[in-house]
C-alpha cells in the first residue's frame, strides 16, 4: 500500500532488488550489460521517473547505501551513454558507409592508378622510342648532308682531274722526251761544266747549238733546245738559291748549276758582288768562314776549315795565288795509315 495515498498500491522493488544484488554474478551482469541495445521503453521510464527525480542523485543516494550510490551512477552513466549513442550511432553508421564507400573508391582509385602507371610507362617507352628515332633521324640527316657535300667535292675533284689528265699526259710525254734525250743532254751538260764556265751567255749558246748538231749527226739523242738548268737543275734547290740572292736569269742559274756540279773549286768573277752575297747566304748555317789572302791568320783559318769540313770563301783573289794553296786547289790528297790526308804548307792534315 502507498502510505502517501491510502487505498492505493505501489510497486515494491525492495525484495527483488535484494535478491538481484545478492546474486554472485550481479557485478559481471553489470559489466556485460548490452548498453548499445537498451529498449526504448526502459530508457523512457528511466528518464521520466528517475532522472527527473531530484532525490535521484549519487550524493543523496549515498546517504542511504553506498551500493545504491554505485547503481545510481551506473544508471546515470547509461542514460548519458544512450543519449550520446543515439547521436553518435547514426554518425557511426554514416562513418561505416563512408568508409565502405571510401574503400570502394580507393579500390577504383588504385585500379585507375595502376592503369595510369601502365599508360605512363607506355608513354615513357614511346618517348624513349621517339628520342631514339629523332636521334637516328638527325644522324641520317647528317649523313645525307655529308654525302651531299662529298658528292659535290667528288664532282669538283672529277672536274679538276679532268683538266689534270691533259696536263699529266703532257708531263708524261715531256718526261718521255727527257728520258729519250738524256744521254745527249748529259753529255752536253758535262761539256758545259768542264769547258764553258768562264764564257759569256751568248758564247755558251753558240757552242751548245753546235754540240747539239754534232750529237744529232752522230745519232746521239739530245734536246733540240738544250738547257743546262733543265737538265741538271732541281727546281726546289734553284728556288732556294734565288731566295739566297742568286739572280733569276738563266745565265746566273746556269752558273749556279755549274758551281753545284763541278768537281773543282769555283773561281767567281763577281764585279757586282751577287755571287758573294749568294754564297754567304747559302752557307751561313754551315759555319762559313770568309777570309782574304792578306789576312794574317788565313793559314790557320784554312787549316780549321779543312780539319772540320767547314765551307770557306776566299775573297779578292788576284792573278797569282799563294803556292801553299796548290795542293788544296788541285785536291792532291794521299792516304796515310788508311786515312786520306792532304799537305797544306808545312802541315799534313
Amino acid at each position: 500500500n502507498n502510505p502517501d495515498k491510502p487505498g492505493q498500491k505501489m510497486l515494491d522493488y525492495w525484495g527483488p532488488s535484494k535478491r538481484l544484488v545478492g546474486d554472485m554474478n550481479f557485478l559481471q551482469m553489470l559489466l556485460e550489460y548490452d548498453k548499445d541495445n537498451i529498449q526504448v521503453h526502459i530508457m523512457k521510464k528511466i528518464r521520466e521517473e528517475y532522472i527527473t527525480n531530484p532525490t535521484f542523485k549519487p550524493e543523496i543516494v549515498a546517504n542511504a547505501s553506498s551500493a545504491a550510490e554505485g547503481l545510481c551512477k551506473w544508471i546515470l552513466a547509461l542514460e548519458v551513454y544512450d543519449r550520446v549513442a543515439k547521436v553518435v550511432a547514426p554518425k557511426k553508421e554514416k562513418l561505416r558507409e563512408a568508409e565502405s564507400d571510401l574503400a570502394r573508391m580507393m579500390e577504383k582509385l588504385n585500379a585507375k592508378r595502376a592503369e595510369l602507371a601502365a599508360v605512363q610507362k607506355k608513354l615513357e617507352d614511346l618517348k624513349n622510342t621517339f628520342n631514339e628515332m629523332t636521334e637516328n633521324k638527325q644522324k641520317l640527316e647528317f649523313q645525307v648532308d655529308l654525302c651531299g657535300k662529298k658528292l659535290v667535292r667528288a664532282e669538283k675533284l672529277i672536274g679538276g682531274l679532268g683538266g689534270e689528265k691533259e696536263r699529266w699526259t703532257n708531263a708524261a710525254n715531256n718526261l718521255q722526251k727527257v728520258y729519250d734525250n738524256l744521254m745527249g743532254d748529259v753529255l752536253i751538260s758535262a761539256g758545259v761544266i768542264a769547258y764553258l764556265g768562264p764564257f759569256t751567255s751568248s758564247f755558251r749558246d753558240q757552242e751548245t747549238s753546235q754540240w747539239v748538231k754534232l750529237c744529232q749527226s752522230k745519232k746521239i739523242p739530245c734536246s733540240s733546245e738544250f738547257s743546262l738548268s733543265k737538265t741538271l737543275g732541281e727546281p726546289i734547290k734553284i728556288q732556294a738559291w734565288n731566295i739566297a740572292g742568286l739572280p733569276k736569269d738563266s745565265f746566273s742559274v746556269d752558273n749556279g748549276v755549274i758551281v753545284a756540279n763541278s768537281r773543282r773549286w769555283p773561281l767567281m768573277i763577281d764585279p757586282q758582288g751577287q755571287a758573294n752575297r749568294w754564297v754567304k747566304n747559302s752557307e751561313k748555317n754551315n759555319t762559313l768562314s770568309v777570309m782574304k789572302l792578306t789576312d794574317s791568320d788565313y793559314i790557320r783559318t784554312l787549316e780549321n776549315c779543312v780539319t772540320f769540313g767547314n765551307p770557306l770563301l776566299l775573297e779578292n783573289v788576284g792573278e797569282e795565288l799563294d803556292p801553299s794553296l796548290e795542293p788544296l786547289l788541285l785536291k792532291q790528297t794521299f792516304k796515310q795509315a788508311g786515312i786520306e790526308m792532304i799537305r797544306l804548307g808545312e802541315n799534313i792534315m
